[in-house]
């Protein structure tokens, strides 16, 4: 069995509209509500249209063996900066309706991630209510959050912050992880693929620095991108821990859990090595940033099932972890 614990719902243009009359109305003409049938959530996630190019979300897991996918809200799109807060709640509850409508059309491919309804220096107890309808009404089995949802306009507090806390608490109760995932960028400087992979890495230190994991020994946390930057930059991270005296870098780290949303071998084994097989679980964005053929090997970069079975020092049980078994014990899936 192979799941995939990193996906992003692929939605038809309808939610996309309805974000825009948001965006351009700023809330003024009330809420509404995405108006899509079955039929096109269906034609837009497995069927596609006669003579349509792309291959659907569904036609590309098959292609690359996925048996089930962990779906959220595109983060790029999740407009946490914007204001008023309202029109945010808004979108991510329409959004995160649709996530829950495909995995009921499509029982056992997918389950839901939450997007949660971040603002801008907004209080973290305004995402409670939507994280708790996700999984209490609508069945999700975890969350997204972003370390950034001022998107690179500001400086949010870090993810060691006392001001996470009523969200780590809710998780805590809920028995849910969290896959940290950071989401659009409106600075310069960087694209929003590489303040993902900024944003991630500071999110890491943050936990680490900090007393989360004393206040909150049951919290699971997921490192989205492989924990960005952290594998490559690990001795330095450990230099820090050995002359403060502080726990070794390398015991910290197996407090969290990272996916392996890399696209080549040499990275991939790096991370295998740094934080442990028992700490990853499989996920590729597929379709997403990776969805591009390499031109030496024909097929698509995120296709990745077939670089984790080809690196010789794994054991048969450290695959099946990744690919399984991990997502198993962390998400409580009973499959």
């Amino acid at each position: 069995m192979i799941i995939d614990i990193h996906g992003h719902v692929v939605a038809p243009p309808e939610l996309y509209a309805y974000q825009s009359i948001l965006l351009s109305s700023r809330g003024s003409h009330g809420k509404g509500k995405v108006e899509v049938d079955d039929d096109t959530l269906i034609n837009t996630v497995w069927k596609a249209r006669p003579g349509t190019p792309k291959k659907t979300h569904i036609e590309l897991l098959n292609e690359v063996g996925t048996t089930m996918q962990f779906i959220s809200p595109r983060p790029f799109s999740a407009m946490h900066s914007v204001k008023p807060e309202k029109i945010i709640h808004w979108y991510t509850e329409e959004a995160n309706n649709l996530i829950a409508r495909v995995c009921k059309l499509f029982p056992g491919r997918f389950m839901g991630i939450a997007g949660l309804p971040q603002s801008m220096g907004g209080p973290i107890e305004n995402t409670l209510e939507e994280l708790e309808r996700c999984v209490k009404e609508l069945g999700f089995i975890g969350c997204t959050i972003n370390p950034d949802p001022y998107e690179g306009l500001g400086t949010p507090p870090g993810l060691g912050d006392e001001y996470w806390y009523p969200l780590y608490e809710k998780l805590v109760g809920l028995d849910v992880p969290a896959l940290i995932h950071s989401a659009g960028c409106i600075s310069e400087r960087e694209n929003y693929s590489l303040h993902f992979i900024n944003e991630e890495t500071i999110a890491v230190m943050s936990l680490l620095n900090s007393n989360v994991f004393k206040d909150f020994p049951s919290l699971k946390i997921v490192i989205s991108h492989a924990g960005g930057a952290i594998p490559y930059q690990f001795g330095r991270f450990q230099a820090a821990s050995y002359r403060a005296n502080k726990e070794p870098f390398e015991e910290s780290i197996r407090k969290l859990y990272f996916d392996t949303c890399l696209y080549t071998k040499d990275a991939l084994e790096l991370l295998f090595k740094m934080v442990g097989t028992d700490r990853c679980m499989f996920g590729t964005e597929n379709p997403g940033s990776g969805s591009a053929v390499h031109p030496s090997t024909g097929r698509y970069m995120d296709d990745t099932k077939p670089i984790i079975e080809s690196i010789e020092w794994l054991t048969d049980n450290d695959k099946k972890m990744i690919f399984s078994e991990n997502a198993k014990k962390v998400y409580n899936l009973n499959l």
